[in-house]
C-alpha cells in the first residue's frame, strides 16, 4: 500500500483517527510521518549490561563445571547428555541430579510431580476385561466360520459378564 501524502513509497505508519465520532485511516510512509512529526522509532529502555555480564560469566562459570562431572559408573558428562538427550545408566540420575532439576524446573515450571498420580486398576477389573476380551474374539472366530449356535452361547456369556 503506498503512502497516503507523497505515493510513492510504501506505507510503514498506519494511523486511525477519531474526530467528531468519525474515523479516518491514514497510511503514510517513514519519511512523510516524520515530516509530520510522528515518531517511528520506538525506544528501549537502557540495558543493564554489566549486570547480564557478569551473569553470563556466572552461568558459564556453573555451566563449565557441572559439564566437567562424569558418572562413575558409565562415563558420561552432561554435555553428552546435552548432545544425546539421553542418559548412559540409572547412575546419572544421581550424578547429575542438580542439572537434572533444574532442566525439569525450567521445562515443566517446578521439579516435583504435581499431576495425577496413577493408580492401576482392581485385578478383578482387569480379570474381567480380560476375559470379555477372549469371548469377543472366540465370537469373531464362530461368526467368521459360520459356527452360530457356538456364537450365540458366547454372545450369551458376554452379556453374563457385562
Amino acid at each position: 500500500m503506498l503512502c497516503d501524502v507523497c505515493r510513492e513509497i510504501d506505507a510503514s505508519v498506519h494511523l486511525t483517527k477519531v474526530v467528531s465520532g468519525e474515523v479516518t485511516l491514514e497510511h503514510l510512509c517513514a519519511r512523510c510521518a516524520a515530516e509530520r512529526g510522528i515518531e517511528t522509532t520506538v525506544t528501549t529502555p537502557p540495558k543493564n549490561v554489566m549486570g547480564e555480564f557478569l551473569h553470563a560469566v556466572q552461568q558459564q562459570a556453573t555451566v563449565d563445571k557441572a559439564d566437567a562431572t562424569r558418572c562413575t559408573f558409565c562415563t558420561m558428562t552432561l554435555k553428552d547428555f546435552r548432545a544425546t538427550g539421553r542418559l548412559g545408566c540409572a547412575h546419572c540420575y544421581e550424578t547429575f541430579e542438580p542439572s537434572l532439576r533444574e532442566l525439569l524446573r525450567r521445562v515443566h515450571g517446578s521439579s516435583q510431580h504435581v499431576g495425577r498420580k496413577y493408580m492401576p486398576p482392581a485385578p478383578e477389573l482387569l480379570h474381567r476385561a480380560t476375559t470379555i476380551g477372549e469371548l469377543r474374539d472366540r465370537l469373531r472366530r464362530a461368526i467368521a466360520n459360520e459356527d452360530f449356535e457356538n456364537a450365540a452361547s458366547l454372545r450369551d456369556k458376554i452379556k453374563g459378564f457385562e
